[in-house]
């Protein structure tokens, strides 16, 4: 979840509250128990109020709540000007930021600033500079990724990401398996977030994005004159220390390379290319790959102690095809998200083509299916989906 307390901004005015259908849930600034100025309205009779009625004169253009309904994204605004329906005028820093429940966008919420007269008639300085930084810092955290953005109705992924909150709890390591597009990097991103570990002590490595003769040395540094023109460099596990180094598609690091991997995940300690002293490192490693672990053992591309270690610590991720409900549910969610993104109106789909949807192999799981309905609603001139838009 969005930190917002973390993250306060000194001199935030009020909050307001909108759902999907522009009704105001709540705003502070016509709550009399905040604010002594409200007027004749209050928090209670404000509630349920339709957005563009309490702002009469402010365009659908012109509003952040408009812009972060339709985005999902955290959206700012700088000395935005208008009126509400009592006539009083208003100017502010304002920012957006979309609210969600398992990963479905459920209101915005708008943290504003005033800078011109407040309720008062007081006048009031920009502070600017200060609300950049804000914004600044709440777009980093609201990108952040949790388990509530990680969207099933299946009670085996449910209990996989029950097991991967109480992994992220202990030190030992972790290993995500599941077929490309399941969301394993999902799974490691909301570990991250659950395991509040500073940013700057979380490293992120895709293996197969790393020659093999160069991922020894990325991985573990090296000494200066460890070859000729290497130079003293950490490695990713010293620049990790105390934190979280997630490695993806881990069964690429090569074969010679993984008994280093297993000695400082068993024992902490590694040794830089070149160095004549072992290091000490305390380093949560949380491993990802998508072809079945006993598979690779048996091919001879991972070793089997190195499994053995991180077994404790496995989360298998289900194939789509193989939990018919999400596909269901993935459905009505990306026909919602694209019919944002391309201003369009998309109903639903034909029963016809959802009995192909659930027919369907999907080898390329919830990624293919997120592309494939794309790709059908930027053609479609219906409101329903069928089969000739496939």
């Amino acid at each position: 979840m969005l930190n917002i307390g973390s993250l306060m901004l000194d001199g935030l005015d009020y909050v307001m509250i909108v759902d999907t259908n522009y009704n105001i849930v709540y705003n502070s600034r016509y709550d009399k128990n905040i604010n002594h100025s409200s007027g004749r309205c209050t928090a209670f009779d404000m509630q349920q109020r339709y957005y563009f009625d309490v702002f009469p004169k402010l365009t659908r253009e012109e509003s952040n709540v408009v812009k972060c309904m339709e985005t999902q994204e955290v959206i700012a605004n700088k000395r935005q000007s208008y009126c509400d329906y009592l006539g009083r005028h208003y100017l502010t820093n304002n920012v957006a930021l979309p609210l969600r429940s398992k990963g479905r966008l459920v209101a915005v919420v708008e943290l504003v600033m005033d800078i011109g007269v407040n309720d008062d008639g007081e006048k009031l300085q920009p502070a600017d500079k200060k609300f950049e930084d804000f914004v600044m810092k709440l777009k980093k955290e609201a990108s952040l990724i949790t388990f509530d953005t990680i969207l099933t109705v299946n009670e085996q992924m449910k209990s996989s990401i029950e097991k991967a909150k109480i992994l992220t709890e202990i030190p030992g390591p972790v290993l995500i398996y599941g077929e490309t597009g399941t969301g394993k990097e999902l799974f490691a991103q909301a570990m991250i977030t659950y395991s509040r570990v500073p940013r700057e002590k979380v490293i992120i490595q895709n293996c197969a994005a790393v020659p093999e003769n160069l991922i020894e040395v990325i991985l573990f540094g090296t000494e200066k004159g460890a070859y000729t023109g290497a130079e003293t460099k950490k490695g990713l596990f010293e620049e990790a220390d105390g934190g979280i180094l997630f490695l993806d598609e881990i069964n690429s690091i090569p074969y010679r390379v993984q008994s280093k991997l297993l000695r400082v995940i068993q024992e902490g300690t590694f040794r830089p290319l070149g160095a004549e002293k072992d290091r000490y490192v305390d380093v949560k490693v949380i491993g990802a790959m998508n072809i079945e672990p006993i598979e690779a053992i048996e091919k001879g591309i991972f070793r089997s102690d190195l499994f053995y270690r991180f077994s404790g610590g496995l989360i298998t991720l289900l194939p789509l095809r193989e939990r018919p409900e999400d596909i269901n549910l993935y459905i009505s969610y990306y026909i919602d998200y694209y019919n944002r993104a391309y201003n369009k109106q998309i109903k639903g789909i034909s029963p016809k083509l959802r009995g192909i949807f659930l027919r369907y192999s999907w080898e390329g799981n919830v990624r293919e299916l997120k592309n494939t309905i794309e790709s059908m609603i930027i053609s479609a001139e219906e409101d329903i989906l069928t089969e000739k838009h496939l």
